[in-house]
């Protein structure tokens, strides 16, 4: 029986797979046209999957002769003395081992001092020998760097505007984390960059690879289903698409977590929305390697200046490198609306990653602010909870701010590391993070019972006259009559006798109570 595969790429015989052909179309077509061309897609959502399946199929249909090349290797490989012949031997390995003809004669005596023309030179010495046209498909090519990218992507500029009059590869695809039009980040500001005219401007179109729809997640499971008999219930593939927003890793591993390790391998029990819950938090909580390498993203700068502001709510420029690079990364996504994390399951991880410090130190050192403290009559006593959060962030905001990479946005999470502490093992915290919405809005949920909270920064009356109203609406996302408006007043010249404060307002027939902190 097949299984959900959570490393490597996939293969028909020994996973459940969606056909990865079908997830990106036209590639055949540009590779007829002899094109260059680039895909890109964020880790672990399918591209070594697709170009292995791509390979063998250009091979089987006997048109061209086709070699998949990993570029990995060539990591922080930067100067190209040492990279170009790197590029030159990694080739030559691939070639020995993919069963192509002359695979002995590739760079047989390849002169590696000429380090500016010996990739471009091999190549087209091979392409010589060989009777039907070639084509390369690169994995990892963004793992070039400096100047062994700048001259990798010159060496096949030039090959490429020379085919009229001399043999070369046929067609190019780099494939990757990242667009070709962000290489230019791979280049040190104080190096050659690459120039007004780009040495790869021979691309002509740029392919990603898309997450799975939902028909796509019912069409796995069935997979499964068909295999074993375990039926998927409508409401837990429903429920996997909205978390995970199809990202194939995650897909997999909900599926492989409910049914090895919470079922134990029992295919005579259904999978249910509330076992895709409790896998859910598991894989939250446990941090695979998948999740924990996009994590460790957080801490580059370039990487904050995007989602810090996705945080707070606040407008985010989608026109810079450092957008571009989040978005690659697969942290971020981009809708008409508005720009937020790339699913709910990423959206926490991130936020439970930047507030683990304060969770550490209150798990330790506090066991006043958890349940049933604020449990009465049978809901949370809110306005007890937030009195709390007042105290606590009039006594410790000052240390803890300065911890926090995030300086911006540490008000937001102190009050979710808060909050997590309270309700944590018996509730969860829904967290609708969006840029250019200009508040932060969170959802306590516990016992059944849903507690509509905002978060906004102090910039004068309009911040609370907005706050109110906006608190309101999403007051009515949950059906709550009674909703809570958080305010952060951050100058230091306010009294805090001025900044705490706590009052009641009506809006619509709706209580939203005001918390100054």
């Amino acid at each position: 029986m097949r299984y959900f595969n959570i490393s490597g790429p996939c293969n028909t015989a020994t996973h459940y797979m969606i056909e990865s052909s079908t997830r990106l179309r036209g590639v055949e077509d540009l590779i007829d046209m002899a094109q260059y061309f680039v895909i890109h897609a964020a880790r672990q959502s399918g591209k070594t999957t697709y170009l292995d399946d791509l390979t063998n199929k250009l091979n089987a249909d006997g048109k061209y002769y086709t070699l998949y090349c990993s570029l990995e290797g060539m990591q922080g490989i930067a100067e190209i003395e040492a990279g170009i012949p790197a590029v030159v031997k990694t080739i030559k390995k691939n070639i020995l081992f993919s069963g192509l003809p002359h695979a002995s004669e590739f760079a047989k005596e390849a002169d590696y001092g000429d380090y500016t023309n010996v990739l471009g030179t091999e190549l087209t010495l091979y392409c010589m020998l060989l009777e039907k046209p070639l084509v390369i498909l690169f994995d990892e090519a963004d793992c070039l760097s400096e100047g062994t990218l700048i001259s990798f992507l010159r060496q096949l500029r030039e090959g490429y505007n020379n085919r009229s009059r001399r043999a070369f590869i046929h067609s190019v695809a780099l494939v990757g984390m990242r667009n070709i039009r962000d290489y230019k980040a791979k280049v040190r500001p104080d190096s050659q960059s690459l120039g007004s005219a780009s040495p790869f401007n021979i691309v002509t179109e740029t392919y990603t690879l898309k997450n799975f729809t939902k028909e796509e997640i019912a069409s796995l499971y069935k997979q499964h289903t068909d295999e074993s008999g375990q039926i998927f219930e409508k409401d837990a593939i429903d429920l996997v698409h909205e978390q995970t927003q199809g990202q194939p890793w995650l897909v997999n591993a909900i599926a492989r977590e409910v049914i090895v390790k919470i079922l134990q391998s029992d295919y005579t029990k259904p999978v249910t929305a509330n076992l895709v819950s409790q896998a859910i938090q598991t894989i939250i909580l446990r941090r695979d390697t998948h999740i924990d390498s996009l994590l460790e993203r957080l801490k580059e700068e370039r990487v904050r200046k995007v989602i810090e502001p996705v945080i707070l709510g606040e407008y985010v420029n989608p026109t810079t490198d450092d957008f571009s690079y989040v978005c690659d990364l697969g942290l971020i996504r981009e809708t008409p609306q508005k720009t937020e994390p790339a699913n709910p399951i990423y959206a926490e991880v991130m936020i439970r990653t930047l507030n683990q410090p304060l969770q550490s130190e209150l798990q330790k050192t506090n066991v006043t602010y958890q349940m049933p403290r604020y449990f009465k009559d049978g809901r949370i006593d809110m306005d007890f909870l937030m009195h709390d959060f007042q105290q606590f962030w009039r006594e410790n905001s000052a240390i803890w701010e300065n911890r926090f990479d995030y300086k911006e946005a540490a008000p937001h999470l102190i009050l979710m590391g808060f909050l997590q502490r309270v309700v944590n093992g018996g509730g969860q915290i829904i967290r609708e993070m969006a840029a250019s919405r200009g508040r932060l809005d969170i959802c306590v949920v516990y016992e059944g019972e849903k507690y509509p909270i905002e978060l906004k920064i102090w910039h004068g009356e309009k911040s609370l006259t907005d706050g109110i109203e906006q608190t309101a609406r999403y007051m009515d996302v949950y059906g709550s009559t009674e909703g809570w408006l958080t305010i952060f007043n951050r100058n230091p010249k306010v009294k805090w006798e001025d900044k705490i404060y706590m009052k009641k307002e009506l809006f619509d027939g709706k209580t939203v109570t005001v918390v100054g902190v």
